[in-house]
């Protein structure tokens, strides 16, 4: 399966271009008004471009402004399923109705839809909900059985739009946790501005700024290595991949790091440690107290980072005093200790 996605959309100052290969999940990270959204109204069918190209797995769904000939394909007929900000359950339906209405609009018998909504209700977790109205649903349980419903109807793509924006704090992990099991292999287009639904969901990241692709590449790379303005600003996190330990993740080069995760991560599992450069201190000799990560480093460069100086090695970064880089003498190609407290570190599985 892929997707080739070409929008203009001129009213809103829209021009994007991306693909999404078979069974990957490409991230669509920018900020409010970027264009997001609008990309994911094009791909649904709920918005007609300008000028336009959307394709999936070679079926044309949209072919607007090139040529003499329109392609046009209603959404029903598309093959996509949607999920938005609100789950938008119907609520004069149980949850099992819900659940039960793509396959039913797909051509299903009752006895079949039923059945599907009841393996999709287990999968996501929430078998005993089946009987509810929406009404009597967490925000958390609304937004499983949105994906659950969404899923149901087979879809060939799946767009999420800002999925994790109306769901609180202590809910989203878990919900992160599932998105990321649900969509292991399977097609789909996540729009977001938090760098964690993209470090947890994504294989791939688009940044969109002003309505352009002003970026792209490996959720690791851009995230790790961010090269646009959006990017810098809600990334530059540091990003060690490994295999989880107890509670760290030990690297490919036998690096530990400890930290906390946001739930249970089983061992072995791959898991990604994430800090943020303001978290590390740089030293010349190993820190005495209580237990830190020390990190041997070699400092590749030294640059400005508003009041502050960004210290980098090949793969993480610290953000340190213009004093402490005098007092220290950093200076390129120097060998320091990266450390940072384990409270400081959030382990996520990848």
């Amino acid at each position: 399966m892929s997707l080739e996605v070409s929008a203009v959309v001129r009213e809103r100052d829209v021009d994007v271009s991306f693909t999404v290969g078979d069974g990957e999940t490409v991230a669509i990270l920018g900020p409010n008004g970027a264009g997001k959204s609008t990309v994911l109204s094009v791909v649904a069918g709920l918005l007609r471009p300008d000028v336009g190209h959307v394709a999936l797995d070679g079926r044309e769904l949209v072919d607007v402004g090139r040529s003499r000939a329109v392609t046009w394909l209603p959404p029903h007929d598309r093959e996509v399923a949607l999920l938005a900000q609100e789950p938008l359950l119907f609520p004069h339906l149980s949850v099992a109705g819900n659940v039960a209405f793509g396959p039913r609009s797909r051509g299903q018998g009752r006895r079949a839809a039923a059945a599907t909504a009841a393996r999709w209700l287990d999968e996501l977790g929430v078998p005993q909900l089946a009987g509810r109205r929406p009404a009597d649903l967490s925000g958390g349980q609304s937004q499983r059985i949105a994906i659950a419903r969404a899923l149901a109807g087979d879809p060939r793509l799946l767009l999420l739009d800002e999925p994790m924006a109306a769901l609180d704090v202590a809910v989203a992990p878990a919900l992160r946790q599932v998105l990321r099991r649900v969509l292991a292999d399977r097609a789909a287009v996540i729009v977001t501005h938090d760098p964690l639904d993209a470090l947890v969901l994504a294989d791939r990241v688009v940044v969109v700024e002003g309505g352009r692709v002003v970026e792209t590449g490996s959720t690791r790379e851009v995230l790790s290595r961010p090269r646009s303005p959006f990017a810098a600003r809600i990334a530059g996190l540091n990003l060690i991949a490994g295999l989880v330990e107890g509670h760290a993740v030990r690297a490919s080069d036998g690096r530990v790091i400890a930290g906390i995760a946001d739930i249970a991560v089983p061992e072995g599992e791959r898991a990604v440690a994430m800090f943020r450069p303001s978290a590390v201190a740089v030293y010349r000799e190993p820190p005495v107290g209580s237990p830190r990560n020390v990190l041997p480093a070699i400092i590749t460069e030294l640059e400005p980072h508003g009041d502050q100086v960004r210290v980098r090695s090949d793969t993480l970064a610290a953000d340190v005093t213009v004093q402490a880089v005098a007092d220290l003498a950093l200076v390129p190609g120097d060998e320091v200790l990266f450390v940072v407290k384990a409270s400081e570190v959030a382990l996520y599985a990848i």
